[in-house]
Order: C-alpha cells, then sequence, then structure tokens
C-alpha cells in the first residue's frame, strides 16, 4: 500500500533492509546450529555473532544473552523466582509497576500473592517513594520497570529504581523494549540485573527477543526444557535467521541512533505544535522526559474507535494505546493507572514515529486530523448536549 502513511512504529517498525538481506542470506544455510558438522558450524557462528552484536549494543558479555520467541517470552523468563546476584538471596517477590506491558504485569512464574504493584505519578513516572515503602521490610524481591513506557513514551528514572532496589537486597528488571533503538542506554549505566529486548521494534523480523543477564545474576531457570540450548537457559533450535536479522538490525539502528533521536524529535515537536491548534488538546507525559518518537493525545469528548478508523480510512495507520490486545479498543491501563479518568483514557490516541517518517507524512497527518477533530468532535458535543 504505497500510498498509506505508517505512524504506530510503536507496535512494530517496518522490517531494515539489512535484516531483510542477514534473513535472506541466513536461510541459506542448512545446518543446524548444534551440530558439529561444517553446515551447524556456520549457523553455530551466525548465532554467535548474532549474541557479540546484541551485547555490545547494551554493553553487556555475550554469554549474558538468551535468545527467545519474542519479548513477551523474555519478559516471562526474566520473572523468575530464586534470582540473585553472586552471594546475594534469591529473591521471593515481585514488584512491578503499574503502567508495565501486559507479559511483565502477567508475573511470569511468581505466584499471584507474591506480587504487588508500584504506582505512578499523574505524569507517567514510577513512584519511588512507593517503590521504598514496599521494599522495606519484606524479603528480597525482582522489581521490573520498564525503560519507556510504550503508550506515552515516560522514560523511567531506571537508575535511581536501580539504587532503591540493590539498598534493598533485590534485583531490578528492565522492559527495555520499547526503548531500544530510540534512546541511549546500556546494562551498566542503568544497573539493571535483566534487560528484555525484541527484535521486530527496531526493524528487526518478528518472534525474536532476547533476555540480557549482567554479570553475576544466577539462578535463571528455563522456561522450555529440553535439548539444552542457550547454555541451557532456553530449549529448542535456534531461529538462525531472525537472529541473524535481529542482530542487522541492531547494528543499523546504533549506528543511526543519535541522528534518527534528533531528527524524529524534530518531527514529533512539529507534529504536537500541530495538535496544539485544537483547543483543549491533551498530549500524556508531555511534562517529562519521552521517547523522541512518541506522541499520546486526547482531545475530551474523543473516541479513539472512531479517531483510529478515521485516520486509517484516510490512509494513516494509528493506534489506541497499546497493540497488543487482540485488536481490542478499550480504556488504557497506562492512563488509569496515572489517575485520569475513564472518559480520557477511552480517547488516547498514540502516533509513533521512525526512520523514514518525513515532514509530509506529519502534515498529511495533521491534515487528517483536523478534517477527524472538524467531524468527531462536533458529534461527540452533539450527543452530549
Amino acid at each position: 500500500m504505497p500510498d498509506r502513511i505508517y505512524l504506530d512504529w510503536n507496535a512494530t517498525a517496518p522490517l531494515r533492509p539489512e535484516a531483510r538481506a542477514s534473513m535472506a542470506a541466513a536461510w541459506d544455510i542448512s545446518g543446524n546450529p548444534s551440530s558439529v558438522h561444517a553446515e551447524g558450524r556456520k549457523a553455530r557462528r551466525l548465532v554467535e555473532d548474532a549474541r557479540a552484536a546484541i551485547a555490545a549494543a547494551v554493553s553487556a558479555r555475550p554469554e549474558g544473552v538468551v535468545f527467545s520467541s519474542g519479548g513477551t517470552e523474555a519478559n516471562a523468563l526474566a520473572l523468575t523466582p530464586g534470582l540473585r546476584r553472586g552471594a546475594g538471596l534469591p529473591v521471593q517477590r515481585l514488584l512491578v509497576s503499574a503502567i508495565e506491558h501486559a507479559s511483565v504485569l502477567a508475573g511470569g512464574r511468581f505466584p499471584a500473592d507474591a506480587i504487588k504493584t508500584i504506582a505512578v505519578t499523574r505524569s507517567g513516572v514510577v513512584d519511588l517513594d512507593c517503590l521504598r515503602g514496599m521494599l522495606a521490610g519484606g524479603p528480597p524481591a525482582l522489581v521490573s520497570v520498564m525503560l519507556a513506557n510504550n503508550e506515552t513514551g515516560a522514560v523511567q528514572p531506571v537508575a535511581e529504581v536501580a539504587e532503591i532496589v540493590h539498598a534493598a537486597g533485590g534485583l531490578l528488571h528492565v522492559d527495555a523494549i520499547q526503548a531500544f533503538g530510540k534512546i541511549a542506554f546500556d546494562i551498566n549505566s542503568m544497573k539493571a540485573d535483566l534487560v528484555t529486548l525484541s527484535a521486530h521494534k527496531i526493524g528487526g523480523p518478528k518472534g525474536v527477543g532476547a533476555i540480557v543477564l549482567a554479570d553475576g545474576v544466577q539462578g535463571l531457570e528455563p522456561l522450555l526444557r529440553g535439548g539444552g540450548q542457550e547454555l541451557g537457559r532456553r530449549a529448542g533450535t535456534e531461529n538462525v535467521a531472525g537472529i541473524s536479522a535481529f542482530a542487522a538490525a541492531t547494528k543499523a539502528a546504533m549506528a543511526a541512533l543519535e541522528a534518527d533521536a534528533v531528527r524524529v524529535q524534530g518531527l514529533r515537536d512539529r507534529l504536537e505544535d500541530g495538535l496544539a491548534q485544537t483547543p483543549d488538546m491533551i498530549v500524556f507525559s508531555r511534562d517529562v522526559q519521552r521517547l523522541p518518537n512518541t506522541t499520546l493525545f486526547t482531545v475530551p469528548g474523543l473516541k479513539a474507535e472512531a479517531a483510529v478508523i478515521g485516520f486509517d480510512l484516510d490512509g494513516i495507520a494509528v493506534s489506541s494505546g497499546s497493540a497488543c490486545s487482540s485488536g481490542k479498543v478499550q480504556p488504557s491501563h497506562v492512563l488509569a493507572a496515572m489517575g485520569l479518568g475513564r472518559e480520557l483514557a477511552q480517547g488516547a490516541v498514540r502516533l509513533s514515529l521512525g526512520w523514514s517518517t518525513s515532514e509530509a507524512d506529519i502534515d498529511l497527518a495533521l491534515k487528517a486530523w483536523r478534517k477527524l477533530a472538524n467531524t468527531l468532535l462536533k458529534e461527540g458535543r452533539r450527543n452530549t448536549a
């Protein structure tokens, strides 16, 4: 659909040419990476080169990278009771921020009665005082706080969170899936113990992800048991083509990260300046650091489902909050956690940009919005009159 404009990059990014080429080349390698013959060794080399590339992107050791079927599996694997660092005590409970992705809110392998939710501020940032109170006086905890929220784009103070968590004898898991390739970070500066990543958010193929372990983290129990792949941490023959493409996308994203962030943020600011021409416009988390590509907005009286459909009919792909809900448009749990009313949450529309987004795309999106707003907001006010 060459005439369409894609502004839903937080849901998934288009496949990068580098990833496509790497995947196609890997398909011609017939060996199983666990085989010892030449064909198997060739496949193994692709996997290990990719492991090194992913590790380098977040300043980790290659042996700390475990490939998975995607971000959801990586998060489920990370949320393991019994994790510990060095001679520390194993974690016995799980604390997750209220704005986490559904795959983290599900709690992994922790029992339901061992899972508690950390509050966030009205700006969508984790409440550090709440975290301190929840950690006090209890057994060691695994704390899960995402680096950047997939709906609002709000960047979380994970280094501060890590200091609080480690002082209480706990471990920190950071879901960096939405931030990877958009902002600079590494596992050491964040002081994270576990970091999870996904290929398709940065222009790799869908169905590939990774968990990255910091030095000294022990006790990771595999979700899948069998052949002992991934140093016994994730059984199953590796997706060689997907993993190779993940690495290619990572290298391309890292090489262009700084320039892309500056350019895309300029486009996002242009978008938000245009949206602000609509009276009573609200851009969520605008008062805190956000991903450079993300705008979540609403206007009182707007219905997100109607807006998403209207944009789509105009040839523009946008979304309503998270896309990981089987196509259902429901009030955002993120906005609910921020203390916003149901009416505003039901009207939240997300536009997210990427490396190929142009000024013309933004101008056409604003033109479509002005037409939509003129229709939808008048209808909404008429229906409530």
